[in-house]
């Protein structure tokens, strides 16, 4: 069954994690994606990740984890000739991806209006850290950064312990998917106009769109979310010690409350509103914190959920993944082996399911410049002018 995007081709000239991941997004859904690196100094995700050996080898697992279905070739975009080999790439293709510094592609004579005059068709994604105009749009900035700037870091962590990042790049992964979406839709738009887009994709502005709900509320009446780590407003929504370890429980809705206490068989604290709820919450965790000690963490997950109230033992990463569910939903691909990477190997695939033509993965990630021969024969370069580009180090 054929794929969303089969037949869509990406040159994909991003580096780090929000790029990279956008664009894995659709090679996973059949899009052709061929990654572009400079040949001294590639994406530096290939030698960033938990082994070392990979790192020197140029396959860090940071590189492995959004680099399946694609193929790599180097270009220095620096010289006239790696500009004019990717302006001939681009005429091939639907959609060009790079997350510079705004200003530097343009500099380089690889701005939209340039590239659009190459293909009209063409959707140009720029993704950065502030968006691309705007008195931040020169800045640059990585997650952690972005979080700092957009209020993330300020809402996260415990009322003595704040402000907190998240423990994984959130903002990176959040800008790779919202990329994603956005790439599709554009082309779905194309297919009715014809015509090309700009996409100007900020990471500030998806850290924001993260944090909507404290964002209404703060625009509506300057309710600034603080810092409240295991702690919601309602008791009942919270985290607790069992005898050896933490829950959380999740009887957010005043159903769900409802069941949590007569489960506990103390129906008089059952309340009618959130409100009401609100009011007594210091009196609902003191008992709930009491009640959880009685029962280890796994009992207390299997009570609550066997009444139809959401709990969960708060669990490792290693934990997670032994979890049967994890097995089951097909969240990663494993490869066999690939060049430069010694035995087997998983990787993300993706959150979702299709009945049929769904996300797959066909190739592992490659080493860097793997295909640039057959890439460039492909656009038309013979073997000469290819090795000409090899010896000025234009590739």
């Amino acid at each position: 069954m054929t794929r969303p995007f089969e037949g869509i081709r990406i040159i994909d000239v991003t580096h780090v994690l929000a790029g990279p991941f956008a664009a894995y997004q659709l090679a996973v859904l059949g899009a052709e994606v061929i990654k572009v690196e400079h040949p001294d100094d590639p994406d530096q995700t290939r030698d960033s990740g938990t082994d070392r050996e990979l790192n020197r080898r140029g396959m860090g697992t940071s590189y492995l984890t959004q680099s399946s279905n694609k193929r790599s070739i180097t270009l220095d975009l620096k010289t006239e000739a790696g500009r004019d080999i990717l302006k001939r790439l681009v005429q091939r293709a639907d959609i060009m991806v790079e997350n510079y510094r705004p200003g530097a592609f343009a500099a380089l004579g690889l701005g939209y209006e340039v590239m659009s005059e190459v293909n009209p068709r063409l959707i140009y994604c720029s993704i950065s850290a502030f968006g691309q105009d705007g008195p931040r749009g020169n800045q640059t900035a990585y997650d952690h950064v972005i979080q700092a700037t957009s209020g993330l870091m300020a809402t996260t962590g415990t009322v003595e312990v704040n402000p907190i990042k998240f423990g994984s790049p959130a903002v990176d992964y959040a800008t790779g998917t919202m990329g994603a979406f956005a790439l599709a839709s554009a082309l779905f738009q194309r297919e009715r106009t014809g015509r090309g887009q700009r996409i100007d994709l900020a990471m500030l502005d998806v850290a924001m769109i993260l944090m909507s709900s404290h964002l209404t509320g703060y625009l509506r009446n300057g309710a600034e979310p603080k810092p409240s780590g295991n702690r919601h407003l309602h008791a009942t929504n919270s985290c607790y010690a069992a005898k050896d370890g933490l829950v959380m429980l999740g009887a957010s809705n005043l159903r769900q409350q409802r069941r949590l206490w007569r489960a506990l068989e103390r129906p008089e604290m059952v309340k009618r509103t959130n409100e009401e709820r609100e009011h007594d919450r210091d009196r609902e965790a003191a008992l709930l914190t009491d009640i959880m000690q009685t029962r280890t963490a796994d009992e207390w997950e299997n009570f609550f959920q066997a009444r139809h109230v959401p709990a969960a033992r708060v669990r490792t990463l290693a934990e997670a993944i032994r979890d049967p569910q994890f097995a089951t939903r097909g969240v990663t691909h494993r490869h066999r082996s690939t060049a430069g990477v010694d035995g087997a190997f998983e990787v993300p695939l993706a959150a979702f399911k299709f009945a049929h033509g769904g996300p797959s993965i066909e190739t592992p990630p490659p080493e860097l410049g793997a295909d640039t021969d057959s890439v460039l024969a492909e656009h038309g370069y013979n073997a000469d002018q290819i090795a000409a580009f090899r010896r000025t180090k234009v590739i």
